[in-house]
């Protein structure tokens, strides 16, 4: 386990030194907001490469390769932000943020290889690399050993969470597979699916912090709907990037790759809805027969419609509704940091 105590004093004057930055919805730094929660970053890192550590070599470097290759770690940032928020900081929340890591690690495992994925990041996928079979049992590593960390809290609700997030996450990739090659699934169906499996993570991680923290009932229900609403906005926005960013190399990933696997996000949906006959035929095509070779087409149709313009919108609606369910908490810095957040998820171009 490791030795943490928060320094809070210190953290609290950096803190309200940058504050005014934070203030102005143009001026979202999100290094600034990083920094809040650097100590206790630290923390979760050390205990990220304790937990890795194993006698079964290939677990290290395939755990090692995906952890260590970047990722904003936006999940176990919220989950320290809110306990923050709370004024309250201990072991169990870095132990917490690690499990939170950890199951968003193994969700990637097991994605990159239900959806052959090649590139992850901006490099190549643990699968591409290692094979599907050693992805998918470091992938079931990960649970495990999530698992056997948030025993440590000692707390059965902490327990009944992270079961049932991990349920509902399965249940997102069921879903979403059933929707796969199918052009007829409609907003809500989409809508369930990264309900499930993206937004689930960052309400776990918001409820897991005020449990920790001993938040009021009001306090709780305030933070879960950020994190449902924050998840939801950053779903739809890496849904939009699929046909905004300028390369895969920006995206971190290859660019068609939803398009390639069948799903029919919300800017395809948005655009059959939109396009003429002939103009939507092409992304019913595309989605049937799962074809990447279809993406310029399915492009300039998506482009002659308003189909990104109301993704992003529909975007900005969950980013405001996750701004306002924080009404319940105290103002302060970290209040703020999470505002910043929610502001940074549909601003970013990455």
């Amino acid at each position: 386990m490791v030795s943490y105590f928060l320094s809070f004093s210190k953290q609290n004057t950096i803190a309200m030194a940058s504050q005014d930055s934070l203030n102005s919805p143009s001026a979202i730094d999100f290094n600034y907001i990083k920094s809040l929660t650097s100590e206790e970053a630290k923390a979760v890192d050390k205990l990220i490469l304790e937990e890795l550590s194993s006698d079964v070599e290939l677990i290290n470097k395939i755990g090692h390769y995906i952890i260590g290759n970047g990722g904003k770690r936006l999940r176990p940032m919220l989950l320290l932000l809110a306990s923050k928020a709370l004024k309250e900081t201990n072991e169990h929340h870095i132990t917490l943020a690690t499990v939170i890591e950890f199951l968003h690690t193994a969700t990637l495992l097991h994605d990159d290889v239900i959806d052959e994925s090649s590139m992850r990041r901006g490099q190549q996928s643990a699968n591409a690399v290692w094979g599907n079979s050693a992805s998918v049992l470091v992938g079931d590593f990960l649970y495990s050993n999530a698992f056997h960390m948030m025993i440590r809290t000692k707390n059965f609700e902490v327990m009944e969470i992270v079961s049932q997030t991990t349920t509902e996450l399965t249940e997102g990739e069921i879903l979403q597979l059933l929707n796969c090659n199918n052009p007829d699934t409609t907003e809500a169906q989409y809508l369930e699916v990264i309900i499930r499996k993206t937004a689930i993570l960052f309400k776990a991680a918001a409820r897991l912090a005020a449990i920790m923290s001993n938040g009021t009932e009001t306090e709780t229900q305030g933070l879960v709907s950020f994190g449902q609403h924050l998840g939801i906005a950053f779903q739809l926005i890496d849904d939009a990037l699929d046909y905004t960013a300028n390369s895969a190399e920006d995206l971190g990933k290859n660019l068609g790759d939803d398009l390639a696997e069948g799903k029919p996000t919300l800017p395809l949906i948005y655009a059959m809805q939109q396009a003429p006959k002939d103009k939507a035929q092409i992304i019913i095509d595309a989605i049937k027969n799962g074809s990447r070779d279809s993406f310029q087409a399915v492009y300039d149709v998506v482009k002659s419609t308003q189909a990104i313009e109301d993704t992003l919108q529909r975007a900005d609606d969950e980013a405001n509704k996750a701004i306002a369910a924080l009404s319940v908490l105290e103002d302060s810095v970290y209040k703020e940091a999470l505002i910043s957040l929610a502001k940074f998820s549909v601003q970013r171009d990455y």
